[in-house]
């Protein structure tokens, strides 16, 4: 293995020397949690009782602890596809813990919504706090103190990161992400990405667009873009919390189930009372949060993770800036390229390599830190390979030396990009994200004036009416998490994808989210300060611009500006209300949500993480 890279080894140590005295705590906390919670033990016979009153055949085992007792945290329904198969997985993974000399239970539910569902509506709003949802769920879940180790079942945007945050406060128990795999390739994406932009010049109807879309998310399984629920699953592996190449697996496959049984039976193997302990709490550390950056720069993946990256770090005590994302990426190259980034998904992506091929490309080239604590016994070097079933025996395999398709997927040696996918942009307009591997280089810089909106509906009536014909910066503010919960903009990509094909340059500067869906239209996300307000009564810049305002978007430098004089402006106010939908239950979310470098959470403000 090459000596680590000597920026990933600068960037680690400065993280390492920011977090300090927030791990530290977080450590001891562990520490008093694991000693104090150390056995069954200290509950009472009632509380006890009520513990496996219902577990069956598995109540002998709990009550005399004959062996440890795993959570199942699940994330099951059967509206989200992704979702869908862990409906079963419950009464497998019983037997599979038995068979280890365990037992498991359900101990708690978690809400688990799909953007896809309602992108562009008003349920969006209430997407970004799901995650914080579901980490007080996971919290639910656990504070039963019933438990030896967590089995967490959640695949898509928001879930993965707020059971990854919710688990990592019972960090003295060791944990196993536990996917259910891709459903497989529909229509082409192009031919989907075409259908829409045709749908939003008018082109074809709805009934054209629906059944495209039926093409494309058509059976149980992840969504097959590269988008953020996918990305969940690279992270993970990059972070040693799957089976070693769980993530791409199909679902309803016995490749799929034998992984499931053996994360449930490794699980069993590392907690507190076997002879191979791996809490949680020494498996994510910076050293590994490191690892989930570099993969998510290396591949392309989400922009969601510039918010949910800093979030699920400060669960365990350590904090990360868009500056250590912008350094890393400076020297990560690009090696994969999955839609919407390339015109392969998942599963292509999958059958050329993989995250297999990707962590032994990225380790061999001391890209990423090789020697993390992971679930899995034999280290990184497990997450390299693939795994395979011999006969009925799950097995991991040595990879080809060679990508099976270089246009998707490709050596460090000769990168699509020198470089990351991700760059910080700022100036006097804020800081904000820019997914440049997306984007034509000779797009990541647009200067032009600006049109200014508050919502994705008022773009697409300024589309339709022609407006926007020329070059332009579209401006969507009052979009952060403090405004109405940070929703994506899915939405706005076929209008200005149209507007760019007609030659027009075109760029995109919003407090909201794009997603990992973000496409070929160069954008300003994420900004922050937003333009909402603080408790302080401090508006964001964006409140202030005006249309016909000069906004320069630079990806070569890193700039996000305007040349006009904000100084004596009034700032504007929002004029959309936030209640129906639910979205008033979500108040004090939205009033204690901290910035998006800080990951947007009024959890982990309120908490002092």
């Amino acid at each position: 293995m090459t000596d680590l890279h000597p920026t990933i080894a600068k960037v680690t140590q400065r993280i390492v020397e920011r977090s300090r005295p927030g791990r530290q705590r977080y450590l001891d906390l562990v520490a008093r949690e694991g000693e104090k919670f150390s056995d069954r033990t200290f509950l009472s016979c009632s509380n006890l009782a009520h513990g496996f009153a219902a577990a069956g055949e598995d109540k002998a085992s709990i009550a005399g602890q004959r062996g440890p007792n795993l959570a199942i945290v699940t994330a099951y329904n059967d509206m989200l596809s992704a979702h869908q198969p862990y409906g079963r997985y419950p009464e497998q993974m019983k037997l599979f813990a038995r068979e280890a000399g365990a037992t498991a239970q359900v101990a708690g539910g978690v809400p688990a919504m799909c953007d896809g569902v309602t992108q562009g509506f008003d349920g969006m709003e209430l997407s970004l706090f799901s995650r914080d949802t579901i980490a007080l769920s996971t919290g639910v879940a656990m504070s039963h103190a019933m438990f030896d180790g967590m089995a967490l079942l959640g695949i898509c945007d928001k879930i993965v990161p707020g059971l990854f945050i919710g688990a990592l406060r019972f960090g003295h128990l060791p944990a196993i992400f536990v996917p259910s795999g891709p459903m497989p390739s529909g229509i082409a994406n192009k031919e989907k990405q075409k259908t829409r932009q045709l749908y939003a010049e008018g082109k074809v109807g709805r009934d054209e667009l629906l059944a495209s879309e039926s093409a494309s998310y058509h059976s149980p399984g992840t969504c097959t873009f590269y988008g953020t629920a996918n990305s969940n699953q690279m992270m993970m592996e990059m972070m040693g919390l799957h089976m070693p190449g769980a993530a791409f697996v199909p679902p309803n496959t016995p490749l799929r189930q034998a992984l499931t049984r053996a994360a449930v039976h490794r699980l069993a193997a590392i907690g507190r009372k076997g002879n191979d302990v791996r809490p949680m709490a020494e498996v994510v550390d910076e050293k590994a949060i490191v690892n989930a950056c570099v993969g998510l720069l290396a591949t392309g993946g989400s922009t969601n993770h510039a918010i949910h990256l800093p979030a699920m770090a400060r669960a365990a005590g350590i904090l990360l800036d868009w500056q250590d994302l912008a350094d890393l990426s400076a020297v990560v190259p690009l090696i994969a390229r999955v839609y919407p980034n390339g015109s392969g998904d998942v599963n292509h992506f999958h059958a050329a390599g993989g995250i297999g091929y990707v962590v032994r490309e990225l380790v061999g080239a001391g890209l990423a830190h090789g020697d993390i604590l992971t679930v899995a016994q034999g280290g990184m070097a497990d997450y390299a390979k693939e795994p395979a079933l011999d006969g009925e025996a799950l097995v991991w395999k040595d990879l080809p030396e060679a990508s099976g398709d270089d246009t998707m997927l490709r050596p460090v040696a000769s990168p699509f990009q020198p470089e990351g996918g991700m760059r910080l942009v700022e100036g006097n307009l804020g800081r904000a994200t820019f997914k440049t591997s997306a984007v034509d280089e000779e797009r990541w810089t647009i200067e032009a004036p600006c049109r200014v909106f508050e919502t994705q509906e008022a773009v697409a009536k300024a589309f339709a009416a022609g407006e926007l014909d020329k070059d332009v910066v579209v401006v969507v503010r009052f979009q952060g998490p403090r405004a109405n919960g940070m929703p994506e903009l899915h939405k706005l990509t076929p209008p200005l994808g149209v507007l760019q094909d007609r030659g027009h340059r075109v760029a995109l500067v919003t407090d909201g989210r794009m997603s990992g869906a973000s496409g070929k239209v160069p954008a300003a996300i994420h900004v922050t300060p937003e333009a909402l307000a603080t408790r302080e009564g401090q508006w964001g810049p964006l409140a202030y611009l005006r249309d016909g305002d000069m906004v320069r978007l630079d990806g070569e430098t890193g700039e996000l500006s305007t040349s006009a004089d904000l100084s004596g402006r009034e700032p504007a106010a929002p004029t959309e209300d936030v209640m129906g939908m639910g979205r008033e239950l979500f108040a004090m979310f939205r009033l204690g949500a901290g910035g998006a470098e800080q990951g947007g959470s009024a959890m982990l403000e309120l908490a002092g993480l």
